[in-house]
């Protein structure tokens, strides 16, 4: 037997992203940008997965742009609404516990003169909401926050800081890193207030390269590429149609509410039995995103336990797959002592996940925990 329990890094690709990719190879290879009738056929298709992806968020399909996934909608957002901005004010916000891919850019802007600045969380992830509110006010041309924590889950109040935003009357474009959320929680785009979001296919069935950006119409956003005008030149280049066609299969296939009440029951009834082993902490707190369970057992290096695990067929991580062999930013921001840091596991569900493998998994995780000596 084999549990695949790391879906926050990336989840098989599911049966009509696969048909759809096919299709495209076989019979809708075509450039989308020629007029000739193989184009155009390209070009329908390119249009009706822009539809779903925007029906998803409940927005229109002319503000959603394709990307080659997370990384690069995320970098299109942050260096695109502060560049586009700059003469609002220079100061832009973001939390301690994002994806490499906004803090990165950050730092980046950080280091071109923007006053950045990055708003803590608690022990469980979640953010300083007073801290924040004390730091938007009329210079702040962005503010950048994700809406689930991809390493413990924590679900931030997305909602909230758009509102407040509002109220403090800033120029501040909302930027949502919505990746780890998209799919499994209920994203409305207008309700939330974004002015961007990020989301990707490979988190929710579909093949990896792919991905898309929400601009809210009327958004001024400074392009990071230039190209033959694709996309309406926010993100120039051939559109990748597989990709893009296995996206919209995945996005078709999506049933947000019902996988989320099945994925709350299973990891309750997986929390509870975790909590009855001796020495195994919880790090997500209880009202995290019930697809991912962040996990330390002090005195066990995460290395050990991945290497074990692995070798019974269970593949887990110790945090962001775009962080490999680096100690948690996030569970560092959120003041966890080195023995949790050094000692946790990420245990990521998708809706294909059964009791059965979490069930292998606590059974193989008791076998490690008796045959690893501690360090």
């Amino acid at each position: 037997m084999y549990a695949y329990l790391d879906n926050s890094a990336t989840t098989k690709v599911c049966e009509k992203a696969k048909k759809n990719m096919i299709d495209a190879l076989e019979s809708c290879w075509g450039n989308p940008s020629s007029l000739h009738e193989k184009g155009i056929e390209a070009d329908n298709l390119l249009l009706k997965a822009r539809e779903a992806v925007a029906k998803t968020l409940s927005c229109e399909k002319e503000e959603i742009f394709f990307t080659s996934g997370g990384t690069e909608g995320n970098n299109l957002a942050v260096f695109g609404a502060a560049y586009a901005n700059k003469r609002k004010g220079n100061r832009v916000i973001t939390s301690a516990v994002e994806h490499p891919s906004v803090q990165k850019a950050f730092d980046r802007l950080e280091k071109e003169g923007f006053e950045v600045v990055r708003i803590g969380t608690d022990s469980k992830g979640r953010l300083d909401f007073a801290a924040l509110s004390d730091a938007i006010n009329e210079k702040t041309v962005l503010v950048s926050i994700m809406a689930v924590n991809n390493e413990v889950g924590a679900v931030q109040p997305i909602g909230e800081i758009a509102a407040l935003i509002r109220r403090k009357k800033s120029p501040a474009l909302f930027h949502i890193d919505a990746v780890q959320a998209f799919g499994k929680i209920p994203l409305n785009v207008k309700k939330l207030g974004a002015d961007l979001m990020t989301v990707s296919s490979h988190k929710i069935h579909g093949p990896k390269g792919v991905g898309a950006l929400f601009v809210k119409k009327g958004t001024k956003l400074t392009p990071v590429a230039v190209g033959g005008g694709q996309e309406r030149d926010i993100r120039p280049g051939t559109e990748p149609m597989p990709a893009i066609a296995g996206f919209m299969g995945a996005v078709e296939e999506l049933t947000v509410k019902a996988s989320l009440e099945k994925i709350t029951l299973l990891r309750d009834s997986f929390t509870k039995k975790l909590t009855e082993r001796e020495g195994v902490v919880i790090n997500s707190p209880d009202d995290s995103l019930p697809y991912i369970v962040n996990i330390s057992l002090p005195g066990y290096r995460s290395e050990t336990l991945l290497n074990f695990l692995s070798d019974c067929g269970i593949y887990v991580s110790s945090g962001s797959a775009c962080a490999k062999g680096h100690k948690s930013h996030v569970l560092t921001a959120m003041k966890l002592p080195d023995s949790l840091i050094d000692s946790s596991l990420r245990i990521s569900l998708s809706r294909f996940t059964t009791e059965e493998e979490l069930d292998y998994f606590l059974t193989m995780l008791d076998k490690a925990m008796k045959a690893i000596m501690k360090k």
